[in-house]
């Protein structure tokens, strides 16, 4: 049996591995690149986190903490770092966001010493989730999360039932966060994103307006929202600008992702898709694009999904869900796709606005009905047929 010290060691060395091992990127369909490895699972957590590593109370050294997942993260280029602010979920289940950051932006992430110690606000949550960060134009960082709390109209013995609040906080530095109100608003919210600018002097907010806590029942889609005073944030008219249809990947419901890309073109957008199946519901992301002059004026929006679980991003402790709430993009161009498989572990895939943009603008929309789906297939065969003979 090895010893207390050996084994340590034995952590250190295999813990270390994990993080320094390269990532390398796998061919795709020339729109993105996904690559071989995830950035962060549960075993990138601290060995300090989860041992307790003095010998004379853990001569077995055994787990004292147990980390199950790492998923759905929020990112910000952070100095010429890469970071997440990561949802972590402890094997009680209860969530906490830590930050990790890396050099490159597709290995080595770290995790900062500490989780986030997010101040509370109100009624205490039973859990939080889901940053997605706003580096906005008022000087703060914003990260905006789902808020859960117990139903408290839950009938008695119904231990399931929730209710999902928008959670508002803002930092300069990632660590020591100022809490605001959560939002306010005549329905569920359980993904708020913060457009990065003022619109008419106001706040902008993408909402997710739902009747329950899963169900998105009479929400129509990703909405549109305008506050006067983020510090008292409420949602007093609500429309709905990318909406949910019958028989599509937004069937069910769909959600902003993280707040959208500014590009000459207009607004690039990412979110999430999800319907359902015989095995339960299938979430896959999609992107939109919108005016510059009016960010809930739809420009562009491709049919179908952009990208969708494969291989082991179908194995997890929810199955077939890619969820995103994170990218970064790079002064050159190159954007940083941070998207989380099965609420298990986060992985990255890298393209460029310019690639993302041309896909955007120059593939079809959804007809929502066989026939059209037909038509753009023989509309693409004729113009490639017509090339070949001229």
């Amino acid at each position: 049996m090895k010893s207390f010290t050996e084994r340590l060691s034995e952590l250190r060395r295999e813990h270390e591995a994990l993080l320094t091992r390269p990532n390398r990127p796998i061919p795709g369909n020339d729109i993105y690149e996904r690559y071989e490895h995830p950035v962060l699972t549960a075993a990138h957590a601290p060995i300090e986190w989860r041992y307790d590593l003095d010998e004379k109370t853990n001569p077995c050294l055994m787990e004292r903490f147990g980390i199950n997942a790492v998923f759905n993260s929020g990112a910000i280029k952070w100095g010429d770092k890469y970071v997440l602010v990561a949802r972590v979920e402890a094997a009680d289940r209860k969530s906490f966001f830590a930050v990790a950051e890396s050099p490159n932006g597709v290995d080595h992430f770290r995790f900062w010493p500490r989780p986030v110690t997010m101040p509370e606000w109100g009624e205490p949550a039973t859990n939080v989730y889901d940053m997605r960060l706003t580096r906005h134009e008022d000087g703060w960082i914003y990260g905006l999360f789902c808020v859960e709390r117990k139903d408290p109209a839950a009938a008695p013995g119904d231990l399931s039932s929730a209710v999902a609040a928008c959670g508002i906080a803002r930092t300069r530095d990632l660590i020591e966060w100022e809490r605001l109100p959560d939002l306010k608003s005549s329905s569920q919210q359980r993904n708020v994103v913060l457009h990065p600018e003022f619109v008419d002097g106001k706040y902008a907010l993408y909402t997710r307006p739902q009747d329950g806590f899963i169900d998105a029942g009479g929400g129509g889609g990703i909405g549109w929202a305008l506050v006067d005073d983020i510090t008292h944030a409420e949602v007093r008219d609500e429309k709905i600008i990318n909406a949910r249809h019958y028989h599509t990947i937004t069937e069910s419901k769909n959600g902003e992702g993280p707040h959208p890309i500014k590009t000459p073109q207009g607004w690039l957008h990412l979110a999430h898709g999800v319907r359902g199946c015989a095995c339960g519901l299938r979430y896959v992301l999609y992107l939109y694009m919108t005016a510059l002059d009016d960010p809930t004026r739809i420009i562009a929006e491709p049919a179908g999904y952009f990208i969708a679980p494969q291989g082991g991003e179908y194995i997890g402790d929810v199955m077939n869900v890619l969820f995103t709430n994170g990218w970064i993009v790079d002064p050159d161009g190159k954007v940083f796709i941070y998207y989380a498989s099965s609420d298990t572990r986060m992985h990255v895939a890298t393209s460029t606005v310019d690639r993302l943009v041309d896909y955007c603008l120059h593939t079809e929309p959804d007809g929502y009905r066989t026939g059209e789906t037909v038509r753009r297939l023989n509309h693409l065969i004729d113009k490639n047929l017509n090339n070949i003979t001229a």
